[in-house]
């Protein structure tokens, strides 16, 4: 097999929640294979688009809220723009709030699903609504959760939104793969991130977490970039709705 089927040289990615974490690792890597960058997100990428910018390739960040789908419109149209083109979707950004499920309040609920899945949706078919009107394809990547498997415990409204945009992926990659567009997702494990802060400084959980993973350790950010330089590529054409964990082996065990 080729190695040329890996490679992004010329595409443009959008990368929801680049800015750092999970979101910076990917657009490092689909910027090391070689695709420009449109970086999404409420706080400040330039970190992000400094790196991709020393790999040589375009970066252009957009600031936008997506705990609504207001934005959205606008934000496709520019990223549409900024490069002449647009390849593929990462439908990274996410937020979480941990509470017993006998005291999770409804505006904790609402906001993770609206920032998780709801938007992702919208995001997904403005996307690809531009994509059949151009008559060509592209690859969308939405990242998942080892808790779009499992239940968790304390994240009532992240449990569910990451099993409905696992559920999401699916319906999607049914609906438009005769499209061209390829639908899938990743599901990673246990990462070092913002999201996770709070559970590694729990010395007891961070304990319990670590015995349980196979690899030993908790994953960094560019764990992911294989993954998604993979499911982004030709090299994944005839992928459509795979969820493909990410975890060090957490599943398996």
């Amino acid at each position: 097999m080729s190695l040329d089927l890996f490679s992004l040289e010329g595409q443009t990615a959008l990368i929801t929640g680049a800015n750092t974490g999970l979101g910076q690792g990917i657009a490092l890597a689909l910027a090391g294979a070689g695709a420009n960058v449109v970086a999404v997100g409420r706080s400040p990428a330039a970190e992000t688009g400094r790196k991709v910018e020393a790999l040589g390739r375009g970066f252009k960040e957009i600031k936008a809220d997506l705990s609504t789908t207001a934005p959205i419109g606008g934000l496709v149209a520019e990223a549409f723009a900024a490069f002449g083109g647009l390849d593929i979707l990462i439908n990274n950004a996410g937020i979480i709030r941990r509470a017993d499920a006998l005291e999770f309040s409804e505006e904790d609920w609402d906001a993770v699903m609206d920032t998780n899945l709801k938007s992702a949706f919208f995001l997904c078919q403005a996307v690809a609504r531009r994509w059949v009107l151009d008559g060509r394809g592209g690859k969308i990547v939405n990242i998942a959760s080892l808790l779009s498997f499992q239940g968790g415990i304390r994240v009532a409204s992240y449990t569910a939104s990451k099993s409905g945009l696992a559920g999401l992926t699916k319906i999607l990659a049914n609906e438009w793969a005769a499209k061209g567009i390829n639908v899938n997702a990743i599901a990673p494990g246990y990462f070092s991130t913002n999201n996770t802060e709070a559970l590694r400084a729990d010395e007891t959980r961070n304990a319990d977490i670590l015995k349980r993973i196979p690899a030993g350790r908790w994953g960094e950010p560019g764990d992911l970039g294989g993954a998604a330089v993979f499911l982004s590529s030709r090299a994944a054409d005839y992928m459509h709705g795979a969820i493909v964990p990410v975890d060090g082996g957490w599943l398996a065990r």
